[in-house]
């Protein structure tokens, strides 16, 4: 890009304040912050949004946070370079970013090899091989077992009362893995060396020699992780953890049927999507115990609308409800690194150079 006057980039959903140390650095632009997320997919938040970014030439975008749809790119005119973090967004209309002649770039997340940049990030990601969101994924699921949240608040407000229930071992019991990608790998060797768990697994397309390859990926032997069908797996299992990309042939993927099949003191786990399970299945499930409990990091609505049923869960669900804020991916050092790339693209644009990590 060869210009006198400055871009103008816009940074949203950074909720943290982290984007803006990163593009400080970069001359020949001008940096506006919008933290408050706006839903292109309601005609409100699309019009709301549009008035926001039509002036941006840049975007700085964090994964799905904000979708951008056909309907909301074809009304940025302005906009040349939109920035993703992560390496996949299928809430992005690329096809249409495309035929308007916007470039979607990605991000790795990696740790930086170069010294220059190394030293620039004030934390690093998880090494190569470890993941936050396997990280969270276990601390959900310890945490509603072992009733740390009912425990904690009943200790902080109600001075006469002490223990109020009984906490649920998993060791030796049954891990269910649905799509045993690379976040499902990383669980269930969890759940296998830590918990002494049988990790049963089932995807579409998966096969045991498939289940065995991801068990010596993760240096344990064959025969480690089962591959069954969809029903067995929800039958038999006493946690059930979801780890599928979603797409239209996963939506809805656990709905009135799986949560039929599963045992009445089965937890069910969800760090990947919230769209991957029928909500309304879902809540008549716990409304009426029909399970164990649920640990969700993930939601339909992102972030939760202040009237939520989400948000007074404790008043009408007879089964365990953990909830958290969609945090599995949200540690320092990932989010400064996904920043830093960014700008680094920002950096080549503004030079006519070719970007990295480019996803159209």
């Amino acid at each position: 890009m060869a210009s006198t006057t400055k871009a103008r980039l816009a940074i949203i959903d950074d909720y943290f304040g982290l984007a803006q140390q990163h593009f400080d650095r970069i001359n020949g632009i001008q940096i506006d912050t919008y933290s408050e997320t706006l839903d292109p997919l309601t005609s409100s938040g699309l019009d709301a949004l549009v008035k926001r970014l039509e002036p941006y030439q840049i975007i700085s975008s964090m994964r799905e946070r904000t979708p951008f749809p056909a309907e909301l790119l074809k009304r940025l005119p302005n906009l040349k370079l939109l920035l993703n973090a992560s390496g996949r967004n299928n809430s992005i209309d690329m096809q249409c970013a495309s035929s308007q002649g916007i470039i979607v770039t990605g991000t790795k997340g990696d740790r930086p090899t170069d010294s220059q940049a190394l030293q620039a990030l004030p934390d690093l990601p998880p090494p190569k091989g470890h993941s936050s969101v396997v990280q969270h994924t276990w601390a959900m699921l310890l945490a509603l077992c072992s009733r740390l949240a009912e425990d904690d608040r009943t200790l902080k407000t109600q001075a006469k009362i002490w223990q109020t229930g009984l906490m649920v071992p998993i060791a030796g019991k049954v891990l269910g893995i649905v799509g045993l990608g690379k976040l499902g790998i990383g669980v269930a060797k969890i759940g296998v060396l830590a918990w002494g768990m049988d990790v049963v697994a089932w995807s579409e397309n998966l096969t045991e020699e498939k289940a065995d390859a991801a068990a010596e990926s993760a240096g344990l032997p064959k025969g480690s992780f089962k591959s069954v069908t969809k029903e067995e797996l929800f039958q038999r299992s006493d946690v059930v953890s979801l780890h599928n990309v979603l797409s239209a042939r996963s939506k809805g993927i656990v709905g009135v049927q799986e949560l039929s099949w599963m045992k009445k003191s089965a937890i069910l786990v969800n760090t990947s999507r919230g769209p991957l399970i029928d909500e309304q299945a879902l809540i008549a499930a716990l409304k009426e115990g029909g399970i164990g409990g649920a640990a969700l990091d993930v939601f339909w609505e992102e972030p939760l609308s202040p009237d939520s049923q989400w948000r007074s869960v404790d008043e009408w669900a007879k089964s365990g409800v953990l909830l958290s804020p969609h945090m599995g991916y949200v540690n320092a050092g990932t989010m400064h690194r996904w920043y830093q790339e960014q700008a680094e693209n920002v950096k080549r644009w503004l030079k006519g150079e070719e970007v990295s990590n480019r996803m159209n």
